[in-house]
Protein backbone atom coordinates (compact mmCIF):
# COMPACT_ATOMS: atom_id res chain seq x y z
CA UNK A 1 0.00 0.00 0.00
CA UNK A 2 1.33 3.12 -0.68
CA UNK A 3 0.95 6.12 1.55
CA UNK A 4 1.32 10.07 1.93
CA UNK A 5 1.97 12.79 3.86
CA UNK A 6 -0.14 15.97 3.88
CA UNK A 7 0.56 18.09 7.04
CA UNK A 8 -0.89 16.36 10.20
CA UNK A 9 -3.26 14.24 8.30
CA UNK A 10 -1.92 10.90 6.28
CA UNK A 11 -3.45 8.80 3.29
CA UNK A 12 -3.44 5.28 2.05
CA UNK A 13 -4.44 4.13 -1.06
CA UNK A 14 -7.08 1.42 -0.94
CA UNK A 15 -7.91 -1.17 -3.48
CA UNK A 16 -9.76 0.29 -6.39
CA UNK A 17 -7.30 3.78 -5.94
CA UNK A 18 -9.05 6.00 -3.28
CA UNK A 19 -7.10 7.83 -0.95
CA UNK A 20 -8.77 7.42 2.49
CA UNK A 21 -7.22 10.20 4.93
CA UNK A 22 -6.40 9.25 8.49
CA UNK A 23 -4.50 10.44 11.52
CA UNK A 24 -2.59 8.33 14.10
CA UNK A 25 -1.50 8.70 17.46
CA UNK A 26 -0.22 6.84 20.12
CA UNK A 27 1.94 3.66 20.42
CA UNK A 28 0.53 -0.16 21.06
CA UNK A 29 -1.40 -1.99 19.20
CA UNK A 30 -3.28 -0.86 16.64
CA UNK A 31 -6.93 0.23 16.88
CA UNK A 32 -8.79 1.73 14.48
CA UNK A 33 -12.16 3.75 14.80
CA UNK A 34 -15.04 3.38 12.31
CA UNK A 35 -17.84 6.12 12.20
CA UNK A 36 -21.56 5.92 11.77
CA UNK A 37 -23.38 7.67 9.62
CA UNK A 38 -22.68 11.27 9.35
CA UNK A 39 -19.38 10.97 10.97
CA UNK A 40 -15.83 12.66 10.06
CA UNK A 41 -12.54 11.55 11.88
CA UNK A 42 -12.78 14.55 13.92
CA UNK A 43 -15.84 13.08 15.54
CA UNK A 44 -13.88 10.28 17.34
CA UNK A 45 -11.35 12.83 18.40
CA UNK A 46 -12.38 12.89 22.01
CA UNK A 47 -12.03 9.12 22.37
CA UNK A 48 -8.46 8.43 20.35
CA UNK A 49 -7.07 11.10 22.72
CA UNK A 50 -8.03 8.76 25.47
CA UNK A 51 -7.12 5.58 24.33
CA UNK A 52 -3.28 6.79 22.83
CA UNK A 53 -1.81 6.16 25.93
CA UNK A 54 -1.95 2.77 25.40
CA UNK A 55 -2.81 1.82 21.27
CA UNK A 56 -1.66 3.17 18.32
CA UNK A 57 -5.20 5.01 17.71
CA UNK A 58 -5.84 5.35 14.06
CA UNK A 59 -8.74 7.92 13.25
CA UNK A 60 -10.36 8.17 9.52
CA UNK A 61 -12.71 9.63 7.53
CA UNK A 62 -14.74 7.07 5.64
CA UNK A 63 -14.58 7.16 1.91
CA UNK A 64 -17.09 10.03 0.60
CA UNK A 65 -16.58 12.05 3.64
CA UNK A 66 -13.55 15.11 4.74
CA UNK A 67 -10.59 14.45 3.16
CA UNK A 68 -11.22 11.05 1.66
CA UNK A 69 -12.06 10.51 -1.81
CA UNK A 70 -14.81 8.29 -3.12
CA UNK A 71 -14.92 5.97 -5.75
CA UNK A 72 -17.09 6.10 -8.72
CA UNK A 73 -19.43 3.23 -7.61
CA UNK A 74 -20.41 2.94 -4.24
CA UNK A 75 -20.28 -1.12 -2.61
CA UNK A 76 -20.10 -2.21 0.88
CA UNK A 77 -17.02 -4.09 0.07
CA UNK A 78 -14.87 -1.11 -1.07
CA UNK A 79 -15.46 0.15 2.32
CA UNK A 80 -13.93 -2.85 3.98
CA UNK A 81 -11.46 -2.43 1.38
CA UNK A 82 -10.31 0.75 3.01
CA UNK A 83 -10.29 -1.03 6.69
CA UNK A 84 -8.25 -3.57 5.39
CA UNK A 85 -5.99 -0.53 3.80
CA UNK A 86 -5.76 0.82 7.15
CA UNK A 87 -4.86 -2.59 9.03
CA UNK A 88 -1.96 -3.26 6.43
CA UNK A 89 -1.04 0.30 6.81
CA UNK A 90 -0.77 2.27 9.48
CA UNK A 91 -1.86 -0.47 11.50
CA UNK A 92 1.06 -2.66 11.02
CA UNK A 93 -1.13 -5.79 9.63
CA UNK A 94 -3.37 -6.47 12.42
CA UNK A 95 -5.89 -4.16 14.03
CA UNK A 96 -8.41 -4.05 16.71
CA UNK A 97 -11.69 -2.42 15.38
CA UNK A 98 -14.25 -0.51 17.67
CA UNK A 99 -17.20 0.87 15.39
CA UNK A 100 -20.14 3.13 16.33
CA UNK A 101 -23.68 2.65 15.03
CA UNK A 102 -23.39 1.95 11.56
CA UNK A 103 -19.98 1.74 11.65
CA UNK A 104 -20.47 -0.89 14.27
CA UNK A 105 -22.38 -3.16 11.26
CA UNK A 106 -19.68 -2.12 8.83
CA UNK A 107 -16.55 -3.22 11.43
CA UNK A 108 -18.87 -6.37 12.21
CA UNK A 109 -18.90 -6.84 8.47
CA UNK A 110 -15.42 -6.27 7.52
CA UNK A 111 -14.47 -9.09 10.35
CA UNK A 112 -16.92 -11.78 9.18
CA UNK A 113 -14.99 -11.30 5.98
CA UNK A 114 -11.58 -12.22 6.73
CA UNK A 115 -10.35 -8.98 7.37
CA UNK A 116 -7.36 -9.45 10.33
CA UNK A 117 -9.21 -8.31 13.77
CA UNK A 118 -8.13 -9.70 16.29
CA UNK A 119 -10.99 -8.41 18.93
CA UNK A 120 -13.46 -6.23 17.97
CA UNK A 121 -15.78 -3.83 19.81
CA UNK A 122 -19.44 -2.36 18.86
CA UNK A 123 -21.68 0.29 20.42
CA UNK A 124 -24.98 0.24 19.42
CA UNK A 125 -25.36 -1.04 15.71
CA UNK A 126 -29.05 0.55 15.26
CA UNK A 127 -30.53 -2.81 14.50
CA UNK A 128 -34.45 -2.65 14.21
CA UNK A 129 -35.39 -6.19 15.18
CA UNK A 130 -38.98 -5.53 17.76
CA UNK A 131 -41.97 -3.34 17.64
CA UNK A 132 -40.88 -0.42 19.56
CA UNK A 133 -40.01 1.75 16.54
CA UNK A 134 -41.13 1.74 13.00
CA UNK A 135 -39.04 -0.44 10.68
CA UNK A 136 -36.88 1.19 7.46
CA UNK A 137 -39.30 2.03 4.81
CA UNK A 138 -38.50 -0.81 2.01
CA UNK A 139 -37.56 1.92 0.05
CA UNK A 140 -35.41 4.41 1.93
CA UNK A 141 -32.02 3.58 0.58
CA UNK A 142 -34.01 4.21 -2.81
CA UNK A 143 -35.42 7.39 -1.71
CA UNK A 144 -31.92 8.81 -0.20
CA UNK A 145 -30.36 7.86 -3.29
CA UNK A 146 -32.69 9.97 -4.83
CA UNK A 147 -32.69 12.77 -2.61
CA UNK A 148 -28.81 12.99 -2.90
CA UNK A 149 -28.53 12.26 -6.45
CA UNK A 150 -30.34 15.95 -7.52
CA UNK A 151 -28.41 17.28 -4.44
CA UNK A 152 -31.25 17.67 -1.58
CA UNK A 153 -28.57 17.24 0.74
CA UNK A 154 -30.50 19.53 3.23
CA UNK A 155 -33.42 16.95 2.66
CA UNK A 156 -31.55 13.95 2.93
CA UNK A 157 -30.54 14.73 6.25
CA UNK A 158 -33.64 15.80 7.55
CA UNK A 159 -35.25 11.98 6.03
CA UNK A 160 -32.36 10.15 7.77
CA UNK A 161 -32.87 12.52 10.93
CA UNK A 162 -36.84 11.49 10.89
CA UNK A 163 -37.20 8.40 9.67
CA UNK A 164 -34.23 6.47 10.36
CA UNK A 165 -33.21 7.98 14.08
CA UNK A 166 -36.56 9.24 14.76
CA UNK A 167 -35.98 12.66 15.28
CA UNK A 168 -39.42 15.04 15.56
CA UNK A 169 -39.79 16.80 12.57
CA UNK A 170 -39.89 20.15 14.52
CA UNK A 171 -36.88 19.44 16.31
CA UNK A 172 -35.02 18.99 12.90
CA UNK A 173 -36.36 21.76 11.60
CA UNK A 174 -34.22 23.67 14.37
CA UNK A 175 -31.32 22.03 13.56
CA UNK A 176 -31.40 23.01 9.52
CA UNK A 177 -30.85 26.74 10.95
CA UNK A 178 -27.91 25.89 13.31
CA UNK A 179 -24.26 26.21 12.16
CA UNK A 180 -23.59 22.80 12.05
CA UNK A 181 -26.22 21.66 9.50
CA UNK A 182 -23.66 22.92 6.60
CA UNK A 183 -21.19 19.83 7.92
CA UNK A 184 -24.01 17.51 7.47
CA UNK A 185 -24.86 18.09 4.04
CA UNK A 186 -21.35 17.80 3.11
CA UNK A 187 -21.30 14.48 3.92
CA UNK A 188 -25.20 13.54 3.58
CA UNK A 189 -24.31 12.44 0.15
CA UNK A 190 -22.52 9.19 1.82
CA UNK A 191 -26.44 8.41 3.65
CA UNK A 192 -27.29 5.82 0.73
CA UNK A 193 -23.76 4.07 2.20
CA UNK A 194 -24.90 3.35 5.46
CA UNK A 195 -28.53 2.54 4.12
CA UNK A 196 -26.52 -0.32 2.02
CA UNK A 197 -24.44 -1.45 5.09
CA UNK A 198 -27.60 -2.10 7.24
CA UNK A 199 -28.94 -4.06 4.59
CA UNK A 200 -32.42 -6.00 6.41
CA UNK A 201 -31.17 -5.46 9.86
CA UNK A 202 -33.73 -2.43 10.62
CA UNK A 203 -36.73 -4.44 8.98
CA UNK A 204 -38.48 -5.19 12.68
CA UNK A 205 -37.39 -8.85 11.87
CA UNK A 206 -35.33 -11.34 14.01
CA UNK A 207 -31.67 -10.28 13.33
CA UNK A 208 -29.92 -12.14 10.46
CA UNK A 209 -27.17 -13.31 12.53
CA UNK A 210 -26.02 -15.96 10.59
CA UNK A 211 -24.91 -13.16 8.48
CA UNK A 212 -21.78 -12.35 10.63
CA UNK A 213 -21.18 -16.59 11.94
CA UNK A 214 -17.81 -16.55 10.34
CA UNK A 215 -16.56 -13.74 13.19
CA UNK A 216 -15.25 -16.06 16.04
CA UNK A 217 -12.87 -13.98 17.64
CA UNK A 218 -14.17 -11.75 20.77
CA UNK A 219 -16.54 -9.15 20.39
CA UNK A 220 -17.94 -7.16 23.10
CA UNK A 221 -21.22 -5.07 22.27
CA UNK A 222 -22.04 -2.45 24.13
CA UNK A 223 -25.36 -0.66 24.73
CA UNK A 224 -26.84 2.56 27.05
CA UNK A 225 -29.88 1.82 28.77
CA UNK A 226 -31.35 5.31 28.74
CA UNK A 227 -31.80 5.48 24.54
CA UNK A 228 -34.22 3.79 22.29
CA UNK A 229 -35.35 0.74 23.44
CA UNK A 230 -34.30 -1.13 20.12
CA UNK A 231 -31.18 -0.03 20.35
CA UNK A 232 -30.42 -2.34 23.23
CA UNK A 233 -32.64 -5.19 22.01
CA UNK A 234 -30.44 -5.43 18.84
CA UNK A 235 -27.46 -5.32 20.79
CA UNK A 236 -28.82 -8.03 23.28
CA UNK A 237 -29.62 -10.24 20.09
CA UNK A 238 -26.18 -10.17 18.76
CA UNK A 239 -24.46 -10.75 22.14
CA UNK A 240 -26.73 -14.03 21.84
CA UNK A 241 -24.98 -14.93 18.65
CA UNK A 242 -22.14 -17.07 20.47
CA UNK A 243 -20.14 -17.60 23.10
CA UNK A 244 -17.30 -14.87 21.48
CA UNK A 245 -20.07 -12.15 22.54
CA UNK A 246 -20.07 -10.38 25.35
CA UNK A 247 -22.95 -7.67 26.41
CA UNK A 248 -22.40 -4.51 28.00
CA UNK A 249 -24.74 -2.34 29.22
CA UNK A 250 -23.26 1.34 30.40
CA UNK A 251 -26.09 2.82 32.72
CA UNK A 252 -27.24 6.27 32.19
CA UNK A 253 -25.81 6.35 28.70
CA UNK A 254 -27.81 7.01 25.30
CA UNK A 255 -26.35 6.86 21.36
CA UNK A 256 -24.31 9.69 22.01
CA UNK A 257 -22.05 8.05 24.48
CA UNK A 258 -19.55 9.88 26.78
CA UNK A 259 -16.01 9.25 25.30
CA UNK A 260 -14.96 9.43 29.28
CA UNK A 261 -17.03 6.18 29.97
CA UNK A 262 -16.40 4.48 26.72
CA UNK A 263 -12.85 4.64 27.01
CA UNK A 264 -11.90 2.40 29.98
CA UNK A 265 -14.13 -0.25 29.07
CA UNK A 266 -12.48 -0.70 25.17
CA UNK A 267 -9.25 -0.12 27.13
CA UNK A 268 -9.78 -3.15 29.83
CA UNK A 269 -11.66 -4.87 26.38
CA UNK A 270 -8.69 -4.26 24.11
CA UNK A 271 -5.98 -5.80 26.51
CA UNK A 272 -4.59 -2.26 27.79
CA UNK A 273 -4.59 -0.63 31.29
CA UNK A 274 -7.48 1.72 31.80
CA UNK A 275 -7.64 4.79 29.99
CA UNK A 276 -7.05 7.85 32.23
Amino acid sequence: MSRTVDNAVEKVVSADGTAIAYEKQGTGPAVVLVGGALMTRGASAELAALLAGHFTVITYDRRGRGESGDGSAYEVRREIEDIDALIEGPGGGSAMLFGMSSGAVLALEATARGSAVPRLALYEPPFVTDDSRPPLPADYVAHLTELTGRGAYGDAVEYFMTVAVGVPGEMVAGMRQAPFWADLEAVAHTLPYDGRIMGESMSGRPLPVERWASVTVPVLVGSGDRGAPHMLTGARELAAAGDNYTLRVFPGEEHDISAQVMAPALAAFFGGAEAR
